[in-house]
Parts: C-alpha cells; structure tokens; sequence
C-alpha cells in the first residue's frame, strides 16, 4: 500500500488516480501516527515552501516523514514535495526543509536567461538522466549508475513542469537534469529517498512509467 501525504497543498486527486492506472493501491494520509503502516510514501506538492513546511510541522507530519526515510522504504517526492527533502528554500526568505538530502532551493537565476524565457518555467521539457556511483544496492541503483526510478526509459526524455524555483546539490545526489536558461537539478536520489521536479501524474507515458517503477522499488 502508498501512502500520498495529504498536507492540503497539491493536486491529490491526479496523483490517486496516477497510481490507480498503473494498477497500485494508494490512499491519502494526513495522520502522522500511520505513515509507519505504508510500504511506501509519496511526499507530492503545489504551493509555497514556507507554508508547506509550516502544515507539516504544526501536524507533526515533518518528523513522521524523517521517521519513515530513516525506515528504508522508498519515499518520493515530486514537484514541491522534491524541494521540501532539501536542508532550506529561499522562498520568501529563508526556510528550514526536512534536510533529508543535503542542499538547497533557489528561484531560477533570470539574469542567465534570454529574452524569450520567463518564471515560472511551465511546459514540457527534457530529463537528462545522470549516472552516479552505482551497484551498492540493486533496489536503488543499477550497475551503470542510473536510478532504478528511471528503469525502462531512455537516457533522455519529456516532462512536464510548473515551477519557479529549482534545487542546487551535489552531483552525487543528481539522477535528472534539465536545460532552462541554464542546466538545473530536476531529479535527486539518496538511497531510498527520491525526488522529482516535474509532475509525473502530469506527464502522460513517461511521467506512469516513474510511477509504476516506484510501485516496484
């Protein structure tokens, strides 16, 4: 069973029926107390970093979500649930995240943009897969390198995204980068813990095809 983190800042009902096509079981959760029951969590989002963050520390939703990472089952995040994993946002100042995976959210650099491109960056846009070091764990990592989230698809393909601000890390953490104005992170991994820039439920073929590997991970 997953488990779809109700915090009331997302698109729930794409992200249900995203699973339910590729015949998952996954139900929305919004008490704390039974994360810990799912085999796997998805951590979704549409909204402001501050005051998701604010929803899931007032319920206690935040260390529930730490709790079940240091589990070792397979937790995703996906739009602004990927960016919420990170240490800190600069959205409307500066705000604490999870800090499951070390690194930070920064709005999209304008000045290295030309003229035709704008903030938000809304649309469909290449995914380029990344190798990392590999073959430690075979549920996570194949021996190439490339993340088991990724499994079945080619080393470059189209999502979709919505959003105006992106994460800055480690390439050791980058399975996914993506070309706006300039090369960005759209995909991390760290053990079992894994986000997403755009929004697979989104994405028609290759956004089910993400799903459906984390269905299997």
């Amino acid at each position: 069973m997953i488990g779809v983190i109700d915090y009331k800042m997302g698109n729930l009902g794409s992200v249900l029926n995203a699973f339910a096509k590729v015949g998952a079981r996954a139900e929305l959760v919004s008490d704390p107390k039974h994360l810990k029951k799912y085999d796997r969590i998805q951590l979704p989002g549409v909204g402001a970093f501050p005051d998701a963050m604010e929803h899931l520390r007032s319920t206690g939703m935040d260390e529930a979500i730490r709790e079940f990472a240091r589990s070792g089952k397979p937790l995703m995040g996906t739009c602004l649930g990927m960016q919420l994993l990170f240490e800190e946002s600069e959205e409307f100042g500066k705000h604490q995240g999870l800090g499951l995976i070390p690194g930070r959210v920064v709005r999209f650099d304008e000045s290295k943009f030309d003229h035709t491109l704008k903030v938000p960056h809304m649309g469909w846009n290449e995914l380029f897969v990344q190798r990392t070091k590999g073959g430690e764990d075979k549920r996570w990592k194949s021996e190439d390198g490339r993340s088991t989230l990724f499994e079945g698809l080619p080393d470059e393909f189209y999502l979709y995204f919505v959003h105006s601000y992106h994460a800055v890390c480690d390439d050791e953490y980058a399975i996914g980068k993506t070309y706006y104005g300039y090369e960005f992170v759209s995909a991390v991994q760290r053990e079992n813990i894994f986000g997403i820039q755009p929004h697979p439920e989104k994405s028609h073929d290759n956004g089910l095809k993400i799903v459906k590997n984390f269905t299997k991970l």
